[in-house]
């Protein structure tokens, strides 16, 4: 199985810390967030890895070389002309999603308890082009899906801004929380071909829901943390340390 590790992003939330480093290699229980993921990565079964880089791309991967390449295939996905945002970055990546399978795509700032595992099993028994891990919590920006687990628009509950436009009775909607984790199938990269070069991966989604099944995902007993911000640093230990390093 492959997948994507999205690790080219600026990481401005974690500054000062990625002033000099790139948030993938931030460092939580002694090891880098990107190192996390790999090895979770790695434990379901996913023996080819891309990871695209932007924001100190040689630091990436020389970690990743000096590490060699933790005994499975990773590649690079070279960002560092200019960060696509994620579905560009996807779009980046289509020459090593060569075998016509779905791949799951991964932040990497994402740690959960999610099973990778039962996630792809999930997306390969629907006919979706693509299955995004939700779950029930309070944010800000929310997805909207159907009664069918069907994604249908989105909502900012702070501006009150909904995608796509004209979406009415957003009241009728389930609003869950993406958690950065998904699976996708190949039909996205002939659907992609069109789009503007950098462009973000939810929009892409948003402007295809009318014809296209995006599914939504909500793991069992689902815990994650999302390593934005320095003061998390501190919780995302003491969460590794609960759910396992």
């Amino acid at each position: 199985m492959k997948a994507l590790i999205f690790a080219a992003g600026l990481g401005t939330r974690l500054r000062p810390l990625t002033d000099t480093m790139p948030k993938a290699l931030v460092p939580v229980c002694g090891k880098p967030l990107l190192e996390h993921v790999i090895l979770k990565l790695k434990a379901a079964g996913f023996s080819d890895i891309a990871v695209n880089v932007h924001h100190f791309p040689d630091q990436i991967i020389d970690f990743i070389r000096k590490n060699n390449s933790f005994g499975i295939n990773i590649q690079i996905s070279d960002e560092r002309d200019r960060l696509l945002e994620t579905g560009g970055g996807i779009r980046k990546a289509a020459w090593f999603f060569d075998d016509n399978q779905p791949f799951l795509v991964h932040n990497v700032d994402i740690l959960s308890n999610v099973d990778l595992k039962e996630l792809y099993r999930t997306h390969l028994s629907q006919k979706s082009l693509a299955t995004l891990v939700v779950s029930e919590r309070n944010t800000v920006r929310y997805l909207l899906f159907d009664n069918d687990g069907r994604l249908q628009g989105w909502t900012n509950i702070k501006t009150k801004e909904v995608k796509p436009q004209g979406l009415s009775a957003i009241e009728a909607y389930r609003k869950l929380a993406f958690a950065g984790i998904q699976v996708v199938s190949p039909p996205v990269f002939d659907l992609m071909k069109n789009v503007e070069q950098r462009f973000s991966i939810m929009d892409f989604y948003l402007s295809n829901v009318k014809n296209q099944i995006i599914n939504a995902y909500i793991p069992d007993n689902f815990n994650m943390i999302d390593v934005g911000k320095p003061d998390v640093l501190e919780n995302a230990g003491a969460f590794l340390n609960y759910y396992g390093k």
